[in-house]
């Protein structure tokens, strides 16, 4: 099973590792998160199971 780094989106460290190879170390699944955030679409403490 793989490693999920992002309760709230999804998101596996194969799936973080992918962006910045294709993004050329930069990485849109961060701006993503980033903007998700600022807009109140996070629920880390209900999805994450080490709440946060």
């Amino acid at each position: 099973m793989e490693e999920i780094i992002c309760y709230c989106f999804g998101y596996t460290k194969e799936d973080i590792i992918n962006d910045l190879r294709q993004n050329m170390g930069a990485s849109l699944i961060l701006k993503r998160i980033m903007s998700e955030k600022r807009a109140g679409n996070c629920k880390c403490k209900e999805k994450n199971p080490k709440g946060r």
